[in-house]
């Protein structure tokens, strides 16, 4: 059953990164973040592990039963939100191209495992019987985090190069 969730999960990094695409086209969201307030500041600190740990979790529970990197990624994203809001890390930068690849890193990864399991396996998506959860965990936590990129440059956007 969860080699075809596989297809779900590209065709989801493939519509986020389009929307990322066309959205940065559009001129991304340049919010204009006011002084945080402090239960702000003291609750995105305090929340922001919590939902590291409660999206690792949907992605280790993922790999067997409903949840996976989508959720995993949101919850990701929530918390790169709520800790940008409150001050607490800096602006994120589309030049910045470790983000870039982040980004990328899901949607590639799962089209090279894709194509070798079409090349050397039983077909596209197939993936062989002994490797099926081990290529699944890898390739959704690569999923989660250009799925937790992208969400959070959608909602808080992207800040400028600053001008030399």
């Amino acid at each position: 059953l969860l080699n075809f969730r596989a297809w779900d999960t590209l065709l989801e990094l493939a519509v986020l990164l389009l929307a990322l695409l066309g959205a940065r086209q559009l001129g991304a969201p340049q919010p204009q973040l006011s002084e945080p307030w402090p239960l702000l500041r003291a609750w995105g600190r305090t929340l922001a592990p919590l939902l590291v740990l409660a999206g690792g979790y949907v992605l280790w529970r993922g790999a067997a039963s409903p949840g996976g990197a989508f959720q995993a990624g949101a919850l990701l994203a929530s918390g790169i939100v709520l800790l940008r809001l409150a001050g607490a890390l800096p602006a994120l930068r589309w030049g910045f191209w470790p983000l870039r690849l982040l980004v990328l890193v899901g949607l590639l990864l799962f089209v090279v495992v894709a194509a070798a399991c079409a090349w050397f396996g039983d077909g596209w998506l197939q993936y062989p019987t002994g490797w099926a959860k081990p290529l699944i965990v890898v390739i959704e936590a690569a999923a989660t985090l250009s799925i937790a990129a992208s969400l959070s440059l959608l909602v808080i956007g992207d800040d400028p190069e600053p001008q030399s």
